[in-house]
């Protein structure tokens, strides 16, 4: 199944019904509380049939010429059974709702687990191409219509349709078949109508979804960017899209508002013909002595117990077919297989010395733009091998393929002789730290955000983890310390100090093998040289591959290996470089240069 994305459903496209039948994994995880629910289902609708049934002989009994032989004890007793049969109905509907909650509160729980793990396992490419705000409201909107196809579909179509066929069956016994065809002609033509507007109208629905969608993603889109948009005074450009956007949802809003309109009342129209012809009916009857008072009042409660569920049925209908529409999306999300997935033998990646080989890798985001061509090096345990090269030579898609965010498309990446795509993605990623040029933090307090390379880390570990990323000495400084917030995204950080977290959290992760992407290059010179240092520290027992731009922070490094149109076109050390007087010397003698004419590097980490 595709799942669409945010603003491509197609307008034309009919849910599948089929989708109901997907519910039923999280109806069985609790078959009887299920099958208790429906048996309190029926007990509530007949003692909804029986209540016109005591109405009628209440009426029949008081209507009756007995003058003095009235017996007052009889009206009372059959209204006692009135109220009680009023009252059974409901006491059986609330104990169902109260049984089946756990069952549709579970689904619930499950399938939205079940769609946050299935969304952390896809592709980085699907999550390039994403559209929050729309994918958030998606899945509320799914599993909220999950819930929904439960309750309704359960305790509003059965029962109404259970209730129609024991009416049904009384009026055929106890009146003439006249009724029968009556009230089951109504039906026939309201649930028509209902379904043919309906389908009709579902297109608008399904348009102001697409439209409500496009402008919450537009919202959270703009808010993330906040910084942005002040940087570049576009705070009435921004105001302008989003009310574009609104402009659209709101016409999508009114076209569902009057389609609604016209189903409300011609729903409205065939009930008031249906009462109009029965109780005509009825009425003949009643002046020719055919049935009793008596009678007459059942049938009239009857077509009020109908019809008002009925009414309500065409509600419930059209909300099952948005749901059907909500819940097939986010079933479409579960439906797509991840990019890339864990071989069906795969096995646990073994680190025992740290060797890791790039075997000759191809790889290309798109068939037409190649971006590696037959990268081919060995990084031996313990040693740090550089890349660097200009802008777009490929490099941060190596520290990608090296994570296995991507597959190459030939040749292979092995640890320790171990191909990655026959390993675990879990276990290989255990085994890999990464420091990367933008450290994004959770909206949460650092102490949380440190602890993160090592969730079960002990306080002492993380505020060590802090020292060696020094940051102790800026923690202290705060007036909340280790509690203070930093904000969405981390904004209330300078970039130097969210890079600090992120070595932190890798120091506190203690990876075998480091992945360290531009670490330094929100540093300025002196910080530079201290986190240098600490990297040393960190990286001196791991395999590294360090991901570079600033020549002068991998001048220690074991290999450097420069990078140009997807090639390595250089390799070996910082000096070795310089003497051949190559791509890396040119590189150096540019960024010499340009740190000449710039002057003292500090981009600043002061805190906000």
């Amino acid at each position: 199944m595709r799942a669409y994305a945010d603003n491509d459903y197609p307008a034309h496209h009919k849910p599948d019904w089929k989708v109901i039948a997907g519910l039923w994994p999280y109806l069985a995880e609790f078959r009887g509380r299920v099958i208790l629910a429906l048996a309190l289902l029926v007990l509530a609708k007949v003692a909804t049939v029986a209540t016109p049934v005591a109405l009628k002989y209440i009426v029949d009994y008081l209507d009756q010429d007995r003058g003095a032989e009235l017996l007052l004890w009889i009206p009372v007793l059959l209204v006692v059974a009135y109220g009680l049969l009023r009252f059974g109905a409901t006491l059986f509907s609330e104990l169902r709702d109260a049984v089946f909650a756990r069952v549709a509160e579970r689904a619930m729980r499950r399938v939205s687990l079940r769609v946050f793990r299935h969304l952390h396992n896809r592709e980085l490419a699907f999550h390039l191409d994403r559209k929050t705000g729309g994918l958030a409201r998606d899945i509320e909107r799914g599993t909220n219509g999950i819930s929904f196809l439960l309750r309704f579909t359960l305790f509003n179509i059965v029962p109404t349709l259970l209730e129609i066929l024991m009416v049904a069956g009384i009026l055929l016994v106890v009146f003439n078949v006249g009724y029968v065809v009556a009230i089951l002609v109504s039906v026939v033509v309201y649930v028509l109508f209902s379904i043919r507007v309906t389908e009709w109208r579902t297109h608008f629905v399904r348009e102001a979804n697409a439209r409500d969608n496009q402008s919450n993603s537009r919202a959270v889109d703009s808010l993330l960017n906040y910084e942005t948009v002040k940087y570049f005074n576009n705070e009435a450009f921004e105001a302008e899209l989003y009310d574009r956007d609104l402009q659209d949802w709101e016409q999508a809003r009114l076209k569902n508002r009057l389609s609604l309109a016209v189903l409300n009342a011609g729903q409205a129209l065939i009930i008031g013909v249906a009462l109009i012809v029965i109780m005509a009916m009825a009425v003949r009857e009643v002046a020719s002595g055919a049935i009793t008072l008596g009678d007459f009042t059942m049938i009239n409660a009857y077509l009020l117990q109908l019809f008002i569920p009925l009414n309500a049925l065409g509600f419930v209908y059209r909300e099952i077919r948005q749901a059907l529409v909500n819940v097939e999306r986010l079933f479409g999300l579960l439906g797509d297989k991840p990019g890339i997935e864990d071989a069906p033998d795969a096995k646990p990646l073994a680190v025992t010395d740290g060797e890791v080989v790039f075997d000759h890798v191809h790889f290309a985001y798109r068939p037409d733009r190649p971006i590696l061509n037959d990268v081919n090096f060995r990084i031996p345990a313990g040693h740090t091998v550089a890349v660097v090269g200009a802008s777009g030579a490929g490099k941060s898609t190596l520290a990608r393929l090296f994570f296995r965010f991507f597959d190459v498309d030939a040749g292979a990446i092995r640890i320790d002789g171990q191909d990655i795509r026959t390993v675990t993605q879990d276990s290989l990623r255990a085994a890999i730290g990464v420091v990367p040029q933008d450290t994004v933090l959770f909206n949460d307090t650092l102490y949380r955000n440190l602890a993160y390379g090592r969730p079960g880390a002990t306080e002492a570990e993380v505020h060590q983890a802090a020292r060696m990323a020094h940051l102790e000495n800026f923690i202290h400084s705060l007036p909340e310390g280790y509690e203070t917030r930093v904000g969405e995204r981390g904004l209330k950080l300078s970039g130097g100090e969210k890079q600090r977290v992120a070595i932190a959290r890798v120091i506190l992760k203690n990876p075998p093998l480091l992945i360290l992407d531009e670490a330094t290059s929100s540093l300025d010179s002196l910080s530079e040289q201290a986190i240098l240092g600490a990297l040393r520290d960190v990286s001196r027992q791991r395999t590294t591959l360090v991901i570079a731009h600033r020549l002068s922070t991998i001048r220690d490094a074991d290999t450097i290996l420069v990078m140009d149109g997807g090639r390595i076109v250089e390799s070996g050390h910082h000096n070795d470089l310089l003497v051949r007087r190559g791509h890396y010397a040119r590189l150096w003698e540019q960024q010499h240069q340009s740190e000449v004419e710039a002057g003292p590097d500090d981009p600043g980490t002061t805190a906000r």
